[in-house]
């Protein structure tokens, strides 16, 4: 049966949720389970939480993967990529790290993204 858009039936709309834009990769430990270590200062500025799935957009190379958000000290400037993933990228390399959500068209219409630009160091420069 064809999807009425029209029904009562709920469509749910992917849509960015929280992004830390132009990050600078730390570190790349290929001997770790997996995931993406980020800075506590950063996690909480961006509205991220520990274990959430993370879409990782290298901007150096073009390399794209999805991870979890594992938690570094506040104040380290810590973004390492850890596990199978650490083979996409190379210390030094830039990142936008992105988490999305599903929210209705009536969520959607009044979302507004947390979005934290940082400079070299992965010190805040806007939110």
């Amino acid at each position: 049966m064809p999807f009425d858009i029209g029904s009562t039936q709920t469509v749910l709309l992917k849509m960015l949720k929280s992004k830390i834009h132009r990050a600078t990769v730390t570190e790349a430990k290929i001997d770790y389970v997996g995931s993406v270590t980020i800075d506590r200062t950063l996690i909480e500025a961006s509205g991220l939480r520990p274990g959430e799935c993370v879409l990782v957009a290298d901007m150096t190379d073009g390399a794209r993967f999805e991870t979890y958000v594992v938690e570094a000290p506040a104040g380290s400037g810590t973004i390492c990529i850890n596990g199978a993933a650490a083979r996409l990228v190379t210390v030094g390399d830039e990142v936008i790290i992105m988490a999305f959500g599903y929210v209705t068209p009536e969520q959607a219409d009044v979302m507004v993204p947390k979005i934290v630009l940082v400079d070299k160091k992965n010190r805040i420069r806007k939110k």
